[in-house]
């Protein structure tokens, strides 16, 4: 049942990624980084203490109480993530948006299951797992198994989309060519994006003091004896890391305002104001909905590699599927739906795989 839970908030967690974006779709007439910075306020500066103060009691103790070095590098790491989101773009921009968020989502799926597992082979922490226990256990050996599948599923989907820009651009193909396609820098920066997008999950880990120190106190206020854990507990560690997070995307977000001239957007009455900072506002609380219910589902399974796969395997579903709803694959080759579907099916199978070794655990 501990799996089923985590598998289920986990999916909550992705729908909500997945999603985030489609209120952004409402806002009119503000450039990109404005609302993306409205956004992103809500996402990585409201939101956040708001949630733990709902749901860990003390947390402003227990951010106090923690270790400055711990604080550091758990800030730091969220610092990299940002980065991380930031140059998503530039290989989406130089390798088109099939291959780019293919190696994109790939590499963190991949970097962000498995270096904490390394890590933790190295320096061995009480209730987390490392490579040598997936790689020497039969639970452990099915998660890996399912985040090789996970990432098959992912190269699958990245096909399904080479095949549709191929099949759109068939009439007036030299219009719709890519003229920025750059492979050595596109490949480059697309490395850069995956590694440090991952990085959240190295935050998580860096603070994980923080953590413990809730699942601590709400065990011992509620008088808990076996192993069970705090569903919330990572709401503290949250704060932290997306500080790191909104640093780096409130300095690029300003540059942006003030290169493209467009700091009038925020009080621009010619625009519908109060729909855009609402739309934006909602994208940015759903936004961060997903690592409110990654965080729970981490809880019910406890191990990073695990929780990691399966919220990154529901986000791509959870994208495709909008993609499908919306109709993004229309008027593409029969070869091409059949791909996507396929690559979906394929995570789905991973998912399932990830859940069995989480199920079977101990």
């Amino acid at each position: 049942m501990q799996a089923i839970f985590g598998i289920i908030f986990h999916f909550i967690g992705g729908f909500a990624s997945g999603s985030f974006y489609i209120p952004y779709k409402k806002v009119k007439g503000w450039a990109w980084e404005s609302f993306w910075i409205v956004g992103g306020v809500f996402s990585w500066l409201i939101v956040p203490p708001v949630a733990a103060w709902l749901t860990v009691p003390h947390f402003v103790e227990i951010i106090q109480a923690t270790n400055g070095g711990i604080l550091g590098l758990t800030y730091f790491f969220g610092l990299l993530w940002g980065i991380g989101g930031l140059t998503y773009g530039l290989g989406v921009r130089y390798l088109g948006v099939s291959l780019g968020s293919t190696i994109i989502l790939g590499l963190c799926s991949v970097f962000g299951a498995l270096v904490p597992a390394v890590f933790y082979q190295f320096s061995p922490t009480t209730g987390k797992d490392s490579i040598g226990t997936l790689a020497t256990t039969h639970w452990g050996q099915m998660v890996l198994l399912g985040i090789l599948i996970c990432v098959i599923g992912i190269i699958i989907c990245g096909r399904a989309g080479t095949l549709k820009e191929r099949d759109l651009a068939k009439e007036g193909a030299a219009v719709n060519e890519n003229k920025e396609y750059h492979f050595g820098l596109g490949i480059t920066v697309s490395i850069i994006s995956g590694v440090l997008s991952a990085c959240f999950a190295f935050g998580i880990d860096a603070g994980a003091d923080m953590a413990n120190a809730a699942n601590a106190a709400w065990r011992t206020a509620n008088h808990i004896t076996d192993n069970a854990n705090f569903l919330y507990k990572n709401n503290v560690t949250y704060i932290v890391i997306l500080w790191g997070g909104l640093t780096t995307n409130f300095i690029w977000c300003m540059i942006l305002n003030a290169r493209n001239k467009t700091f009038g957007n925020y009080t621009d009455s010619k625009t519908p104001l109060l729909k855009n900072y609402i739309f934006s506002a909602l994208a940015g609380t759903t936004w961060f909905l997903q690592f409110f219910f990654y965080g729970m589902g981490e809880s019910k399974l406890g191990n990073g590699a695990s929780s990691w796969i399966l919220h990154m395997a529901f986000i791509i579903l959870v994208a495709n599927g909008w993609g499908l709803v919306l109709k993004e694959w229309k008027g593409v080759s029969k070869i091409a739906l059949t791909t996507v579907i396929a690559g979906i099916v394929t995570i789905i199978i991973s998912v399932l795989i990830v859940g069995y070794g989480n199920s079977i655990k101990g």
